[in-house]
Order: structure tokens, then sequence, then C-alpha cells
């Protein structure tokens, strides 16, 4: 391994998919602004994620489609005129 590029300071944070809610606690050097309080009680710095293998189709086996910024709603509305 290469010195002096690796990150020293890890530390126990959550990662939370936000589509599905789901969280685990594992050791990161991610930064983080916010944080929770776990189950056992304590809090540890937040990494909020928009897919884990909790929501990607791959793991899932079922396809999911997330519309975070109205995208499919614009483009019906651009597209509602025309006819079929």
């Amino acid at each position: 391994m290469k010195e002096g590029i690796h990150p020293e300071e890890y530390r126990f944070c959550v990662f939370k998919d936000m589509s599905t809610d789901y969280s685990i606690l594992t050791k990161s050097c991610a930064p983080s602004n916010e944080t929770i309080k776990w189950k056992d009680g304590k809090e540890y710095p937040l990494v909020k994620m928009e897919i884990s293998s909790d929501s990607h189709p791959f793991y899932t086996g079922k396809s999911k489609l997330v519309d975070t910024a109205g995208r499919i709603d614009k483009f019906k509305n651009r597209y509602k005129n025309l006819k079929k």
C-alpha cells in the first residue's frame, strides 16, 4: 500500500437509504454534518444515500422508479397535447 494517501480517522457512522429508510452502522471517514441516534442509544454521524443494496434493482430484483426532481411530471406536461 502507498504510504500517506489513506485516511487514518475512521469512526462509526450510520448510512441511511432515504428512499427505503434502511440504515446500517459501519466504520467510515465520510464527512457528515448531521447525527442520528442508533439502536444502542448512542449518537453517530449520519450519511444520507439515495440508493443502497436495499433499494437497488440489481439486489432487489424489482424495478423501482424514483422520481426525485419531478421529471416524470415535466415529461407528461410537455407531451400531453400530442395525439396517440
